[in-house]
């Protein structure tokens, strides 16, 4: 499952992550991660079975935590299947299935936002955009 965390500078400063690995001993894959002068936010990756547990914990840091679920949405009246997402992703969204039509695997989306910038036909959006 996905969480995208948000936390303050301050709350930034400290080793959160690392902090509610060795308390949980939940395993978190930090998939994308944001940090400026004012905040800092990361997409994470955990099991769907321990998501309470780190989403408490983090809360308990300082943290905000919201499940990330749905990713980016394809406009299929837009999309012509010309594959320039699946040559700018780096998670390998995107791919051709056996008859050429372009297909997704949101689970595997980090939200780079590459494969909307290159859409030549804005047929991708993140979802709730349009």
């Amino acid at each position: 499952m996905k969480l995208v965390v948000t936390f303050s500078r301050k709350a930034g400063k400290k080793p959160i992550i690392a902090q509610v690995v060795r308390d949980t001993g939940v395993l978190i894959n930090v998939e994308r991660a944001l940090i400026d002068s004012s905040e800092g936010e990361a997409l994470i990756d955990i099991p769907d079975e321990s998501c309470a547990l780190v989403k408490e914990r983090l809360a308990n840091l300082g943290a905000a935590v919201r499940v990330l679920e749905d990713i980016i949405s394809l406009d299929e009246s837009r999309c012509v299947d010309c594959g320039a997402c699946i040559s700018i992703c780096p998670q390998e969204v995107f791919s051709f299935d056996d008859d050429w039509r372009l297909r997704m695997d949101e689970k595997k989306c980090v939200l780079c936002g590459r494969c909307i910038e290159i859409c030549p036909h804005r047929a991708l959006s993140h979802k709730g955009e349009g």
